[in-house]
């Protein structure tokens, strides 16, 4: 849960980038645990494997991967800012998950771990900080790392979704609409039904893709309404610096007495997209 008086929206890491405080990304991850590891439960990530978390934040994931390939399995797990990775590091040391797991900080666009190293690549919640030509690096370089045969798993938000009840229908679609017009953040969360294409034009074969929509009804879990009522605060003051619908307001105060998420029909969704590859045995020439 965000308990830093919501502080944490307004900070931005080492690397300048926002929403990546560890209270918003443990508390997002809590709100949608369930339907997050369902979806981790697709990505090909088989006992016994060795599996890079590329993008780690705050390591979240990290235990469920541990379950996932057993004491026989590894993990290792990278983040760009270096307080997430130390704080993964921490917690890996606090709770030993099963498997040995390493940490360590560094960049996706440049990852430093040999060719073929992994049997499959996890990477959730990371691409949409990524512009169009470092994601295309980005996946060169989740591809580079795989064995052949191997399956590289990318989850995102997709901002199509997203919707708050009671209030206006296309709150969100207006806002992202003009937020997303040009390049940037918004567009770059708009992006995620497209991620099959960017992983075929990356090489991969067999690509499959699936969207899911993640909803929560009234009474929020103190997780979900945690984050929420906070993500829509940063949204609703962006919104309204854009001049969008004064409706926006309604959506100012995470704590107000008229929230529309504590309304007894309170409700928001979003969607989460996971694209799914594999890395192509090489063809030797006769």
């Amino acid at each position: 849960m965000l308990t830093e008086d919501h502080e944490a929206w307004g900070h931005t890491s080492s690397t300048g980038l926002g929403f990546t405080h560890h209270t918003i990304v443990d508390a997002h991850f809590q709100a949608c645990e369930v339907p997050y590891l369902q979806l981790l439960g697709q990505a090909g990530v088989r006992r016994g494997h060795h599996v890079l978390d590329a993008g780690c934040g705050s390591g979240d994931f990290l235990p469920h991967l541990a379950a996932l390939v057993g004491p026989t399995g590894r993990v290792t797990a990278i983040d760009l800012a270096e307080e997430n990775a130390a704080l993964a590091a921490r917690r890996v040391r606090e709770q030993p998950p099963g498997c040995p797991v390493e940490v360590r900080q560094g960049t996706l666009l440049a990852l430093p771990y040999p060719d073929d190293t992994f049997d499959a690549v996890w990477c959730a919640n990371t691409v949409q900080y990524l512009d169009d030509t470092e994601l295309a690096a980005v996946l060169a370089e989740l591809r580079r790392v795989t064995r052949p045969g191997g399956t590289v798993a990318v989850k995102d938000l997709d901002a199509h979704l997203i919707t708050v009840r009671p209030g206006e229908p296309y709150l969100f679609t207006d806002f992202f609409r003009a937020a997303g017009a040009g390049p940037g953040y918004a567009r770059q969360l708009l992006r995620s039904r497209e991620l099959y294409r960017w992983m075929q034009r990356a090489g991969f074969t067999g690509v499959r893709q699936r969207t899911v929509l993640i909803e929560h009804h009234a009474p929020l879990t103190p997780a979900a309404r945690a984050f929420y009522t906070a993500a829509c605060a940063q949204v609703a003051r962006q919104a309204l610096d854009l001049g969008l619908s004064e409706r926006w307001a309604d959506l100012l105060d995470p704590d107000g007495p008229a929230h529309p998420l504590d309304d007894p029909d309170g409700y928001i969704s979003e969607g989460n997209v996971l694209a799914v590859g594999t890395v192509a045995a090489a063809t030797t020439s006769p």
